[in-house]
């Protein structure tokens, strides 16, 4: 790949942001993003009223149905005004909207233990993980804590970037398998303009090499941090994607279980679908 500065590497083909915490999100256009990330992602979460830890589908044996509940917000907004109340749509189909006085009781019952609607980023917040008891894990059949970073509902990074190639490259290496994007949550699904083959190791996974380096999408500086190291979550079932571990294991053995990078943000802006990303 040209690594020359103003060369461009992909167009992005998917934005994604996710209002609540662990539940399903919401397809964009175009979004702003700010030192915080997508304006909006991530908003608000549920806390654990018995542990104060915030809920994560990082740990599906405490929190089994976050992703049973899809969460967007109710009108369009920009970075000037404040959020507006999102809307929480229940497995059942029913919903609620964040700023309804019963929403906290509403969301307990529903979820199956005691929890509060945080909306504002906690600092010294935590949550659980857990990996599961597979023996191609390193640590299998452990539940761990980790901080989230001071004031955000993030799990480590404000942005998440993720190639059609590496989707593409794990789904060759298990066929029998559903790389869909929806298992990987990123914020920005990018199209390289390098043609990769997917059958081939040495092309593939191509933002492992963005890291370190400056990229730019529409208005906005970003620089790619590290990749994103994969859990559980992967391998979840959510909507027509069953549950498959396969998923996760393919990712540790032909990734050493990365799949994508993480980004923060250098300068704001506008990111729209179609834009051009290049290199800084």
């Amino acid at each position: 790949m040209n690594e020359s500065p103003g060369f461009v590497i992909g167009r992005v083909s998917e934005i994604r942001r996710y209002p609540v915490k662990s539940m399903l999100g919401e397809e964009l256009d175009s979004a702003e993003v700010t030192e915080r990330g997508l304006l909006g992602d991530r908003a608000y979460a549920l806390v654990d009223s018995e542990t104060g830890k915030i809920a994560s589908a990082k740990n599906p044996r405490r929190w089994p149905n976050l992703f049973d509940f899809r969460a967007g917000f109710v009108e369009p907004f920009a970075e000037a005004v404040p959020l507006p109340s999102a809307r929480i749509t229940f497995p059942d189909g029913e919903s609620v909207t964040t700023d309804q006085p019963d929403v906290e009781a509403r969301l307990s019952e529903a979820v199956g233990r005691p929890v509060r609607l945080a909306r504002s980023g906690i600092d010294g917040a935590t949550a659980e993980g857990y990996w599961p008891n597979h023996d191609w894990l390193a640590n299998p059949d452990e539940v761990f804590q980790f901080p989230l970073p001071a004031g955000t509902f993030f799990d480590e990074a404000m942005i998440h970037l993720l190639t059609t190639a590496t989707l593409h490259r794990l789904q060759a290496l298990a066929p029998e398998s559903r790389f869909d994007v929806r298992r990987f949550r990123p914020n920005f699904v990018i199209d390289p303009t390098d043609p990769t083959d997917p059958t081939d190791a040495t092309d593939a996974f191509v933002e492992n090499d963005w890291i370190g380096r400056t990229i730019t999408i529409g208005e906005t500086h970003l620089r790619i941090n590290g990749p994103c190291p994969r859990c559980v979550m992967t391998t979840l079932s959510q909507g027509d994607l069953p549950k498959d571990p396969r998923v996760l294991r393919t990712i540790v053995q032909g990734n050493a279980g990365n799949a994508g990078v993480y980004a923060s943000v250098v300068r704001g802006g506008v990111v729209r679908r179609g834009d051009a990303v290049i290199f800084a």
